[in-house]
């Protein structure tokens, strides 16, 4: 006899633990096939596609748009062409157990069989036990903040949850932990904010906000930040792009942008100073053989960095291509787990949105990440002590000083404006 099979929620990241279904592509009584895209998934690190491993027709769907939950819940069941659907087809099987995520993930869901708990209640979420605070009143919280605050003695009456229809997540008993000082680790001061007026916005923090602002903490507070700028003559670098797109336009070929040429001088350099293509790891320093390359990407929720693998090994015309497909993947959601992890340094340009110069915040576990500001066209001296019309770019290189010294950021930025100084060298 045929039967039925379901939807579940997918490991669409390396480091994600649950995920939040914001959109269905699909409604009941669909057609669904392998492999064909039916829901848009926030995860830990980007809103993405979601595909479908069942083909048959969308029978019920368990979870509404908006709704996290854990990896492996059942989103949805799947019929096959005229089969009847069971008994119990309006209520989503429970999680297994072989379903949980291993030690240090988080937990999907805790078992309701025990004889303090009983049995949840129907109106009560399936992916979780509800607890009650003192006074009885309701508190919902993902499986993984309720173990972070037993381990670390907090309150959970007393955290404010910054969860879909305000569930209380990791980032919450995180933030509470360190402000009053428990759980052993560093003690920050935590300020609240003026208090909302009627007419003040409250935005819940998404799923990749909440991510953006616990890695960038972590690095400005456990990352030794060292700053390095550099100003370069890009007269050579627009004079040769404007030659080579106007050969590849009569061909019909790629458009090339200031952007490529920093990306491929940014691997080049790489190259000839490994050091810098490094992580720290407690007791030793990780030099890495290929130059993955990570690039900032900016979309509606905040930002990603997919990554160009195996750089190293890439011409300029395939580094320039290779960023702009994952440009385009991010923007419309399409990203794969694959490509956004695995970098081994980060290029973020501001260029195209008018700043000048900034200091870019490392992206753990790299060691380093380069700022790239807009080119200015400005006074200069040139070598006969003549002030004449030039063209500038600034970039900035954040270090982490437990893997790089000074000196050695200082030997990779000369690395780069040799590059960029000279773009005919990028071609070699």
């Amino acid at each position: 006899f045929p039967m039925p099979t379901y939807i579940e929620m997918p490991k669409l990241s390396d480091t994600m633990t649950e995920g939040t279904l914001v959109t269905w592509l699909k409604k009941e009584g669909d057609t669904v096939s392998m492999d064909e895209a039916i829901a848009e998934v926030e995860t830990d690190k980007a809103t993405m596609e979601m595909q479908s491993f069942e083909e048959g027709i969308l029978h019920k769907i368990y979870v509404q748009e908006g709704s996290a939950v854990p990896l492996g819940a059942k989103l949805a069941m799947v019929l096959e062409e005229g089969e009847d659907p069971p008994a119990d087809a309006d209520t989503p099987p429970p999680l297994e157990s072989a379903d949980l995520p291993a030690s240090g993930e988080e937990a999907p869901a805790e078992k309701a069989a025990t004889p303090e708990a009983g049995s949840p209640s129907p109106a009560e979420s399936p992916f979780e036990l509800a607890e009650e605070s003192a006074d009885g009143e309701r508190i919902k919280a993902s499986p993984l903040a309720k173990k972070i605050a037993r381990d670390s003695g907090v309150d959970l009456s007393s955290v404010a949850g910054t969860g879909p229809g305000g569930r209380i997540v990791k980032a919450d008993v995180l933030s509470a932990s360190t402000s009053s000082g428990s759980g052993g680790g560093p003690v920050f001061s935590r300020t609240r904010p003026t208090p909302a007026k009627r007419e003040d916005q409250r935005v819940p923090l998404t799923g990749m906000r909440r991510v953006i602002s616990e890695r960038l903490l972590e690095s400005k507070t456990t990352i030794p930040h060292f700053y390095l700028h550099i100003e370069i003559d890009a007269a050579p670098l627009m004079t040769a792009r404007k030659q080579i797109n106007a050969e590849t336009e009569k061909a019909g070929g790629n458009k090339f942008t200031v952007n490529d040429f920093v990306l491929m001088a940014a691997v080049k350099a790489a190259v000839d100073v490994p050091a810098v293509n490094a992580s720290f790891d407690g007791d030793a320093v990780i030099e890495y053989g290929d130059v993955n390359l990570a690039v900032a990407v900016a979309v509606d929720q905040g930002l990603v960095t997919p990554v160009i693998r195996e750089a190293q090994n890439l011409g300029f015309d395939e580094i320039s291509a290779a960023m702009k497909e994952l440009a385009g993947k991010a923007r419309n959601k399409k990203l794969t787990p694959d490509e956004m992890q695995g970098g081994t340094m980060t290029i973020s340009n501001l260029g195209a949105y008018g700043i000048d110069f900034f200091d870019a915040i490392i992206n753990p576990p790299q060691a380093l990440i380069l700022a790239v500001g807009s080119i200015l066209k400005k006074p200069v001296v040139n070598d006969a002590d003549e002030i004449v019309p030039g063209l500038r770019l600034n970039i900035g290189l954040s270090g982490d000083h437990r893997v790089v010294d000074g000196a050695v950021g200082a030997e990779y930025l000369a690395a780069l404006r040799k590059y960029l100084e000279a773009p005919l060298l990028l071609l070699l």
